[in-house]
């Protein structure tokens, strides 16, 4: 390929490694908003938050970016740019999915922590913060590890809306070369690699944070 081939795959890059970061930070608040209210005392609130998290569960990650950038905009009267219309959508389908591995790894914590933390006072929102979260953390980085992997692949979504990603490059480069396998392979290897260093990271993550605990 030439340099200027290789430029276009390295702004590709560059767009999906940014909008992997803006999606997963909106993808992680969602998740531990709605995991703790999935947990609440109040059965409203975890009415509304199980209801959130149906929702975006069974829908497409596809069809949402479709509603966010084609649908609402003329309901609504503004148009999103094509980053943050994916980062949207993205963050909020796949924070879903990080709503149940919240939710799950606070009730996976022993209840007698719990009952130790009503015993020396602590608020509610004291024992989450001192005694809950601490312990569930470390718990949901390997399957947090495993949802940022899929959120990676599910950036290249974003190619319908004309975004260039790191898909919709490859697939520009492929029509002008006329070379599927050789271009293909090239993409591929790229989001092996990103998604190769991702997991390291987590791992990392998850072992400084278990040590933390000890």
């Amino acid at each position: 390929m030439t340099s200027g081939l290789w430029e276009l795959v390295l702004k590709g890059i560059w767009t999906t490694v940014r909008l992997l970061v803006f999606s997963a930070l909106l993808g992680a608040a969602v998740a531990f908003v709605v995991g703790i209210a999935r947990i609440h005392r109040r059965w409203v609130v975890r009415f509304l938050a199980g209801f959130y998290t149906e929702v975006f569960r069974g829908t497409s990650a596809l069809v949402m970016i479709f509603w966010v950038f084609f649908v609402l905009p003329p309901a609504f009267g503004w148009q999103l740019v094509p980053m943050w219309a994916g980062t949207l959508a993205l963050g909020l389908t796949y924070g879903a999915y990080g709503a149940e591995i919240v939710r799950g790894a606070l009730g996976a914590v022993d209840p007698a922590q719990r009952e130790g933390g009503i015993a020396l006072g602590f608020t509610s929102g004291q024992r989450m913060r001192r005694i809950l979260l601490p312990q569930a953390v470390p718990e949901m980085i390997p399957p947090f590890s495993n949802l940022l992997v899929e959120l990676l692949k599910g950036t290249a979504l974003v190619s319908v809306m004309g975004m260039g990603d790191l898909a919709f490059s490859g697939n520009l480069i492929r029509l002008a070369l006329q070379e599927s396998a050789e271009i293909y392979t090239y993409v591929l290897l790229i989001y092996f690699v990103i998604a190769f260093l991702l997991t390291r990271v987590m791992r990392g993550l998850e072992s400084r944070l278990k040590a933390g605990v000890r």
